[in-house]
């Protein structure tokens, strides 16, 4: 009797170890597919960002907005300095959405990838994608626009319009 509850001891140890190394490996984070870029950089290659931002829209559960635009673009600075004063914003738009940034300037127009999306009338502009990569809605941002910059309050209405589950 004595040797089975020394046995049911040494069994109980062992397997609550097993059970903290399991559980502390579910922790550890998971590195993503695509990390999103704080500035429209003209020499990535938008096929491939976008590519990865399906990945880890897949493997997040969440959509994906290619954010079109250009560091030339002072309607793309506003939009973004809209999102650092208006952290619940930025914060909604991460949690919910991969963004990409998708330069369009001089040195790069990124014309093949844009080839498969509507015309974009003006920058930023918007797309929304589902978490496939297939197109929801192109958005004009000037609807958005209050004064010289970006209504906070509209854009948190399209965001919480696309994102997933509303």
């Amino acid at each position: 009797m004595k040797k089975t509850a020394i046995l049911f001891f040494i069994f109980s140890v062992v397997s609550c170890n097993l059970f903290a190394q399991t559980t502390d490996r579910k922790n550890i984070d998971v590195k993503p597919f695509f990390t999103p870029l704080e500035k429209f950089d003209p020499l990535r290659d938008a096929g491939k960002d976008i590519e990865m931002a399906i990945k880890e829209a897949q493997r997040t559960n969440r959509r994906i907005i290619l954010d079109i635009g250009g560091e030339w673009c002072i309607w793309c600075h506003r939009i973004d300095t809209m999102f650092l004063k208006n952290p619940e914003v930025g914060k909604y738009l991460h949690d919910n959405f991969v963004v990409v940034k998708l330069n369009v300037s001089k040195e790069n127009k990124n014309e093949k990838v844009l080839a498969n999306y509507p015309e974009v009338p003006g920058y930023p502009h918007i797309f929304v994608l589902e978490k496939d990569g297939k197109l929801l809605i192109s958005q004009n941002t000037g609807d958005f626009e209050k004064g010289k910059g970006h209504d906070p309050n509209i854009v948190l209405a399209f965001l919480k319009k696309w994102s997933i589950g509303h």
